[in-house]
Formats: structure tokens, C-alpha cells, sequence
């Protein structure tokens, strides 16, 4: 069972596309116009059912995305002069401030009203997954319940199940305990479901407890991780053309940070890429020059040091701007995890299992992580968002890599990872 929002964004995009057919009166223009402030919408994770919840959250991630709509709406405009009227933009303003949350409020209501909550016998030690069931629960809005933890029995087991909806393996040990009544509840149609497709599902990470647990089934997944040629082509055309295009963005930082502090522009470090190989990445330096302590830290950490220059172009990732040559020379990929420096690396393939699978791909100018996690600090905070990086590479896909280019947008509105 999985809550989808799947219906909550087909109902949305059809009504946007009959309104601005209504506006336009043209099909094809209201198609093209609908879809961008739909993707608009949809970058700013409107759907979340986290984010619906709120009718705030809700409304300012609607004017947000529908805004980022706008401005591809408007790039159009020359072209499309006759077709849209002066009203287009007012209206559509009206339109999706005031109607679209409450559609979203109904569909919401009317989605979770035909969904049953199913109980779940948890097979491990309650002290071991309890407050992970209790993330996933709150993921999926109490639809998923985890009302016992066995360390079972095949008596107990099969009294238990009459009174609950399915088993959730989360110790592949204590499975072997109950390994027949497992398969006679599978040919009886009994739910039976495993903790790392729970949590890969509602959580969109792979934990590194799950992973550990489930240590056989994660070295095969992660063993069979190969790149795309095709994400390479796009990692050309995409830095070809950002590097065109943010040329004079290009050109007014290195202006900026070399009136306020002079040379050199760019800033250049070591970092680990695809097979652990160093490469050099380089950005627009946005720190105050200190050749006095050169040691790896992390960046919450140099704070003190950021220019006036770097306060502007840090929180909205414009100092990162340079890593575009690092991809057009196919040392990073667009999308992947963000490159760590070889100290930490060496320091978190000691600390953290399953950390040197992260290198299975080129890392990243945005990432899995980047767009779901917030930036860390501390050893168990980086264990966290190299769980995300591990559920990235496990699952990338050409449509995950097209989602979180486009909630980077979100993540940099919302100041994630930063």
C-alpha cells in the first residue's frame, strides 16, 4: 500500500490546462502555458502530502512555483503577443491563489477518506527499529502502523497475524525463526513486506542501519550500479549552455570579489570523484583569503570568513557557478553527490559503512541529498544525508535526475543543504 499523489497532480494540471485554454482560447498555447506553471508548481514540491497538510505551506508553494512559471510564460511573450491578453498574468495569479489550494484540500481529504490504515507485525527488537517505524508512520499520515515487535515465535506469529494486516521483515536473522509461516502467509496472500522497501518507499533514503541489516541485499544492489551514457551527452549540452547563458553573471562576481578582496577569483580544492579518483573542483571564491589554517573543516565552521560578496552568492549557489567546467570535462555530472574533500572521505569510509558507495557515480552540482537534506555539521547529521546519497545511486533514473533538478530550484527558495 502507498499513498500517491499521483491523482492530486492529474486533477491539477487538467485544470490548469482548461483555464488557460479559457484565458488564451487557443489549445496548443494553453497546453504550453499550463505545463510551465504546472512544472513551476510541481518544483516547489506542492504535492508533498507533508506540504499539504498546511493550507500556508500550501499557498506559498503554489505563488512560488506559479511564479517560476511566469517567467518562462514571459520569455514567450514576444512570440505569443496577440494571444495574451494584459489580464493572462492577473488572472492566472487570481486563479491559482484562490482556487488551486482548495482543490488540493478536497482531493487531499477525499484520497485519505478511501485509504484504511493497515497494522503491521514488526519482526525485530522494538528497542532497535522503533523510532524509524515511527518516522515511517509520520510519512505516511498514520496509514502505516507498527503495532508489534516480535522477536516470534511460529505459535505467536500465526495467533497474532489473524488480529493485523501483513508482517514487516526487519531482521532477516529472526525471519529464519518464522521462515514457513513467511511463506505460507505469501501463497495465502498475506501481506508480507521488507524493511528496505518500506523505508526506500515512504522515506526516499536508504539508512544505514537498514543498509547494515540487510547487508547481502545492499553489497549485490550497489555492485550492480552502472552510469548511463546518455546522462553524459546531457551533462554536455546542459554545461555548454549554462556557461553561455551565466556569462555575464560570470563576469560581474569575478568584478565583485575582485574589488572587495582581490585575488584570486576562483577557489580550488582537491575532492574525491567516480571511484574515489581526486580531482580538482573549483568555484568563485566567497571567503576572505586565510593562508594561516588550511585544514578541512566543516564550512558552518569558516562562517566568520564569508565576504559581503559571498553572503549574496552562497545562499543562492552562484558561487558554484565555475563547476560547470569541472562537468564539461566530465570530472562531476550535473546531478549526483556533492564531493567531499579526501580527509573527510578517508575519515567517513572509517566511520560510516556503506560511505564508499556514494562514489559509484560522478558526484554532483545538485543532488538527491542537497535537495533533502540540510547541509551537516556533525558525524550522525552527514550519516543522514549519505542516506540519501545511497538511495540516489541505488535508484537513479533519468526521471529522478529530471525531479531533483528541477526541486533544486525549491531547495535553494528554502535554503536547503546550504
Amino acid at each position: 500500500m502507498r499513498i500517491n499523489s499521483n491523482f492530486l497532480k492529474i486533477i491539477d494540471y487538467i485544470i490548469l490546462i482548461i483555464f488557460n485554454l479559457y484565458i488564451t482560447k487557443n489549445i496548443y498555447i494553453s497546453l504550453l502555458f499550463g505545463t510551465f506553471i504546472y512544472l513551476g508548481i510541481y518544483a516547489f514540491r506542492t504535492y508533498d502530502f507533508e506540504n499539504i497538510e498546511s493550507w500556508n505551506d500550501t499557498i506559498i508553494r503554489i505563488f512560488a512555483g506559479m511564479m517560476l512559471g511566469f517567467l518562462v510564460v514571459l520569455s514567450f511573450l514576444a512570440f505569443f503577443d496577440n494571444i495574451i491578453l494584459k489580464s493572462y498574468f492577473l488572472d492566472n495569479f487570481l486563479f491559482n491563489i484562490l482556487v488551486l489550494p482548495v482543490v488540493h484540500k478536497i482531493s487531499y481529504y477525499i484520497l485519505l477518506k478511501n485509504i484504511e490504515p493497515k497494522k503491521y507485525i514488526v519482526i525485530g527488537r522494538k528497542e532497535e527499529w522503533e523510532e524509524l517505524m515511527n518516522e515511517i508512520e509520520k510519512k505516511s499520515l498514520g496509514k502505516l502502523q507498527f503495532v508489534e515487535y516480535i522477536n516470534p515465535s511460529p505459535v505467536r506469529l500465526k495467533k497474532l497475524i489473524k488480529e493485523h494486516d501483513g508482517v514487516l521483515v526487519a531482521d532477516p536473522e529472526l525471519e529464519k525463526l518464522v521462515l514457513n509461516e513467511i511463506n505460507e502467509f505469501k501463497e495465502n496472500g498475506i501481506n508480507v513486506e521488507y524493511l528496505p522497501v518500506i523505508v526506500e518507499k515512504f522515506l526516499k533514503r536508504i539508512p544505514i542501519q537498514v543498509a547494515m541489516k540487510f547487508k547481502n541485499h545492499y553489497e549485490v544492489a550497489f555492485s550492480e550500479i552502472k552510469e548511463s551514457p546518455a546522462k553524459r551527452i546531457v551533462d554536455i549540452f546542459i554545461s555548454l549552455i549554462a556557461l553561455i547563458v551565466l556569462s555575464p553573471i560570470f563576469l560581474l562576481i569575478t568584478l565583485a570579489i575582485f574589488i572587495e578582496n582581490g585575488k584570486p577569483i576562483i577557489f580550488k580544492q582537491k575532492r574525491i570523484g567516480k571511484d574515489e579518483k581526486i580531482f580538482t573542483l573549483i568555484k568563485f571564491r566567497s571567503m576572505y583569503n586565510n593562508k594561516k589554517n588550511a585544514s578541512e573543516k566543516f564550512a558552518d565552521k569558516e562562517r566568520d570568513r564569508i565576504m559581503r560578496s559571498g553572503k549574496i552568492i552562497r545562499p543562492i549557489r552562484l558561487d558554484e557557478i565555475p563547476q560547470f567546467i569541472n562537468i564539461l570535462k566530465g570530472e562531476m555530472s550535473f546531478v549526483g553527490p556533492r564531493p567531499e574533500q579526501p580527509g573527510f572521505v578517508k575519515q567517513f569510509n572509517e566511520l560510516i559503512p556503506f560511505y564508499e558507495f556514494r562514489h559509484k557515480v560522478k558526484p554532483g552540482l545538485t543532488g538527491w541529498a542537497q535537495i533533502n537534506y540540510k547541509y551537516p555539521t556533525t558525524l550522525e547529521e552527514t550519516k543522514i544525508k549519505t542516506s540519501y546519497d545511497l538511495y540516489y545511486v541505488k535508484n537513479r533514473t533519468t526521471l529522478l535526475d529530471l525531479k531533483i533538478i528541477m526541486q533544486t530550484i525549491e531547495a535553494i527558495f528554502w535554503k536547503k543543504g546550504i
